[in-house]
């Protein structure tokens, strides 16, 4: 059999074919080059809004696509919470509305996280079309961006120049998306390191308030308005129940243009949060969404979305619940967030228990200082003013009548009552706690003088045991009486001073005394005429009288 010769290329052929090879070749090395810039780009970010439009861009150049876009996928999976894009105006985009919500071809990507090359858009089985103004688009590719083998987002390729995409544009978006992924997990956790300081900033500032003394309220006050900032909320509330019947109330909100909610009285047939709180077994952060929820009472006319609540655990149990809430539609709440509202939550709440710690102890130290002037003025300046009215009086049988006694006489009762008012005051430093405000009647008549007596000089004497032997109807009738008293030496007898002397012994003696102009005999008298059908009542009396140097009214009654 002959042998057969293979035909010897032509040398014009052979230098076509290198110069083909040349040109791939450069083309190689130009995309390589391309994609060594490319990482070099995206990696150069720290911001992550510009991270992902710098990954968008570099994507575009790469493989010569006109437009381009990064989906960023939504922590609960359940579509797209970001969407970075170029090519489109920012007009174009607004004419389009909305951005996309991950349905259609960019729906399985998000299902099915795989390289996706298509030819032609509109031919494709998933796809649901464009809504109106969008600009034509017919070949797409998409690659997922992952981050520590979960799926961050995808990125998305549009309308090659001069043709269709093919697997080597496919390889090389691949492998950029490799590299943004690296980028983006960078910038995040620069961004996440930034939030955690303004979170420990904004806990600094709160212990500094509390610390600093400013008042709870206020504090309170300033927590919702740091957690409202910081987490991008619409609202934020502390609430705390009021019983053990599960009504709660407000105690501090922050919100622009909300019902005020402090003091209102919730539970979990007027509010939502109550409910959910009511549900929940764990005192963790509890999330819950609120859309499309309709209940009546308060902010019922506001459409909520999403809402975080968690505890503020105090050491002596009086926990208080922080609600932080975004109007329905907003973005969910991301859930490393509960991280840090918990932590927050946890800082806030040992500061609030070292506050109270700092202020009971300052009302220890006042109360230690009231009690030892308490004590030198019993101890000391009663017993010296006591022996010097015993002197006064030792003399006043050795001065003859006249001008002289008459004096020292005066000076006896002054002195009576410096004893007196010096015992009030004693009374006063010892019952200086909230406590005894509410229930002595002693705090409640001083309370009451100094209130009506406006402008008046006013002094109040008591005498034997007040707190102990009144109480009940008969301290209503007393607190009236004195009302009445020193209400009509403010407003009708042109007086300077009134003192209030309160005497209980067998009997209840009130005397109220001004130094006005007495009383206008054509005055109406239904006042004093109620003070005397009180003590008629009781078995007691009522007698006023006056001249022009002042009024003493007198009011007596039975105990009992």
């Amino acid at each position: 059999m002959p042998h057969q010769h293979r035909p010897v290329p032509r040398s014009d052929d052979l230098l076509v074919e290198l110069q083909d090879r040349l040109v791939r070749l450069a083309r190689t090395q130009d995309r390589v080059q391309g994609l060594l810039d490319a990482f070099l780009s995206v990696q150069t970010g720290f911001d992550l809004d510009d991270t992902l439009r710098r990954i968008v861009e570099v994507a575009t150049d790469l493989v010569d696509a006109r437009y381009g876009a990064v989906g960023v996928l939504r922590p609960d999976g359940g579509g797209l919470s970001r969407f970075v894009y170029v090519g489109i105006s920012p007009a174009d985009a607004a004419r389009m509305g909305g951005l996309p919500e991950g349905l259609g071809v960019l729906g399985q990507l998000i299902r099915d996280p795989a390289p996706l090359r298509i030819v032609d858009l509109s031919l494709h089985p998933a796809s649901v079309g464009f809504p109106p103004g969008h600009p034509a688009m017919r070949s797409f590719l998409g690659v997922p961006i992952q981050i520590r083998g979960e799926v961050y987002g995808n990125l998305y390729l549009t309308e090659k120049r001069g043709g269709e995409f093919t697997a080597e544009d496919e390889a090389l978006v691949g492998a950029l998306a490799g590299a943004a992924g690296i980028a983006v997990d960078n910038a995040r956790r620069l961004a996440d390191e930034q939030e955690r300081q303004r979170w420990t900033a904004a806990v600094a500032d709160v212990r500094e308030s509390l610390l600093g003394g400013t008042a709870p309220d206020e504090v309170l006050g300033l927590i919702a308005g740091q957690v409202r900032l910081l987490t991008g909320s619409d609202a934020a509330y502390l609430i705390a129940p009021v019983d053990e019947l599960g009504t709660w109330s407000a105690r501090a909100q922050s919100g622009p243009g909300l019902d005020d909610l402090v003091g209102v009285p919730l539970t979990a047939a007027t509010s939502p949060v109550v409910a959910a709180l009511a549900a929940a077994d764990s005192r963790d952060v509890v999330a819950v969404d609120l859309s499309g929820v309709r209940w009546t009472g308060p902010t019922s006319d506001v459409d909520w979305g999403p809402v975080l609540i968690t505890t503020l655990h105090a050491a002596d149990g009086d926990d208080a619940v922080l609600v932080i809430a975004r109007y329905a539609g907003a973005e969910p709440y991301d859930p490393r967030l509960a991280d840090l509202v918990r932590t927050l939550a946890d800082q806030t709440a040992l500061a609030l228990d070292m506050a109270t710690r700092q202020r009971v102890a300052r009302q220890l130290d006042v109360h230690a200082d009231r009690d030892r002037i308490a004590r030198d003025l019993h101890d000391h300046v009663i017993q010296r003013l006591f022996a010097a009215g015993l002197s006064l009086q030792s003399v006043l049988a050795q001065v003859p009548a006249g001008p002289g006694r008459d004096r020292v006489s005066a000076v006896i009762s002054q002195l009576d009552g410096t004893i007196r008012d010096v015992r009030t005051t004693v009374f006063d430093l010892h019952t200086s706690d909230d406590e005894d405000t509410r229930t002595s009647l002693r705090r409640r008549l001083l309370d009451l003088v100094t209130e009506t007596a406006g402008e008046l000089t006013s002094s109040v004497r008591t005498q034997g045991a007040v707190d102990t032997l009144v109480g009940g109807a008969l301290a209503a009738d007393l607190e009236a009486v004195v009302r009445e008293a020193v209400s009509n030496a403010a407003r009708h007898a042109a007086a300077h001073s009134v003192t209030v002397t309160l005497d209980v012994s067998d009997t209840l003696v009130l005397e109220v005394a001004d130094d006005g102009i007495g009383m206008d005999p054509g005055a109406a008298r239904s006042g004093l005429r109620n003070l005397e059908a009180r003590a008629r009542a009781r078995g007691g009396e009522l007698v006023v009288t006056a001249d022009s140097e002042g009024t003493l009214l007198r009011w007596s009654s039975p105990l009992g």
